[in-house]
């Protein structure tokens, strides 16, 4: 390994992300390329902080290019997610490695399960599982451990779900890097308490800022990541939730059954499911609420509700189209040279290279003005055309 990448949201960068960066340099690692979610995230919700305040806090703690993540594919499900990822990653010829956590730090079951789900006879385990009325997660993982024995096991756990989808994802797209797990350090995924030696999950940080504000992350996070995200409080730049909440149920209200139907995702009657909930939900926990099934996971629902408030359909490209520079170092920008798609710091420049660019960059500008408009103190929108990338020369 000498030019790691890593896909992730940073939904804030605390001390684990770090001692992975670490870690990534311990194995080898001259370089490590992030490829960071922008404004929205996996779980359907939107990020603490914005983009430019994690990228800095990302380049500060130890990277060297960080890339963004276009938010139509940072709110997709884990296997959307990893494959947006990737194509990115994959789209720089001098990365060799994508490095992940997992509970399992052991590469080979992984790919063995990422083998397993490709394969004809998953797909037809998976349709018996799914028709004996059984949710996603559980018919996904009983028809995995009948085709691949102990690939149940391996999917059991949340980050180990996550790196088997990026080794799928290299596979599918006949990418160059090799996947490599490394072990999760500190605090469980989703963890709502934080954990011993200074690890804390990501949840749980987001629960002390509500709390206690920046301040109350000290001692889970880097140091210059707190100073960072300190300044980005003073400033009122962090997530105002009740906001974020009312700015979405006041799209969706707005919005007609046909409009709701063209929804990214759409299947088995979701539309219909969200469109009556909107007409009672006087909050997004509420709606949510009126949506749970046994069917559906509540991610799944979360992400559903964000794409159809933010007007995602299946029209978009399927992978991103370019490579965004958030921030990056000498030797980050170096990484660039040959990039096999369109790259660079201008969102503005790349929207114009082509339609798929386009298209993709008026989706995220979506999200990042709606982002814009929710923070304690609400900016303009078009920032994400305009602002100017941290290069470290």
């Amino acid at each position: 390994m000498k030019n790691a990448g890593i896909i992730a949201e940073y939904d804030p960068f605390h001390a684990g992300h770090a001692w992975q960066i670490a870690e990534a340099r311990r194995q080898g690692a001259e370089t490590v390329t992030v490829c960071m979610s922008g404004d929205v995230t996996q779980r359907g919700g939107a990020a603490l902080l914005p983009p430019s305040v994690r990228a800095a806090a990302a380049l500060g703690c130890g990277a060297d290019l960080v890339l963004c993540l276009p938010n139509p594919y940072a709110c997709l499900s884990a296997e959307g997610f990893a494959a947006a990822g990737a194509a990115i990653l994959s789209a720089l010829p001098a990365l060799d490695t994508l490095v992940f956590g997992a509970e399992t730090p052991d590469t080979a079951p992984l790919i063995r399960t990422a083998g397993a789900l490709r394969s004809e006879a998953f797909s037809a385990a998976l349709a018996r599982s799914l028709a004996g009325g059984a949710p996603f997660a559980a018919a996904r993982a009983a028809a995995a451990e009948e085709v691949c024995p102990g690939a149940g096991a391996v999917l059991a756990g949340p980050n180990n779900n996550l790196g088997v989808e990026y080794c799928k994802a290299l596979a599918a797209q006949n990418s160059h890097l090799s996947p490599r797990a490394l072990p999760r350090r500190g605090a469980a995924h989703g963890e709502a308490e934080p954990g011993a030696g200074g690890f804390a999950s990501a949840s749980s940080l987001r629960t002390l800022w509500r709390k206690g504000g920046a301040a109350a992350l000290e001692g889970y996070v880097p140091d210059a990541a707190l100073a960072l995200y300190k300044e980005a409080e003073a400033s009122g730049a962090d997530l105002d939730e009740k906001a974020w909440g009312v700015a979405l149920l006041s799209r969706l209200r707005g919005m007609d059954a046909a409009a709701i139907a063209r929804t990214r995702g759409t299947a088995e009657g979701l539309e219909h499911l969200l469109e009556n909930a909107v007409r009672a939900a006087a909050d997004l926990p509420g709606l949510y609420d009126s949506m749970k099934s046994k069917r559906y996971a509540h991610a799944r629902l979360r992400r559903y509700v964000l794409a159809a408030a933010l007007g995602y359909t299946g029209e978009l490209p399927a992978l991103p189209p370019y490579v965004h520079v958030l921030a990056a170092n000498k030797r980050g920008l170096a990484l660039l040279q040959g990039a096999k798609k369109p790259a660079g710091a201008s969102l503005a420049r790349l929207a114009r290279e082509n339609e798929a660019c386009r298209a993709a960059a008026a989706a995220h500008a979506t999200a990042a003005d709606l982002a814009a408009l929710c923070r304690r103190a609400p900016g303009p929108m078009g920032g994400c055309y305009t602002e100017k990338p941290l290069l470290i020369r």
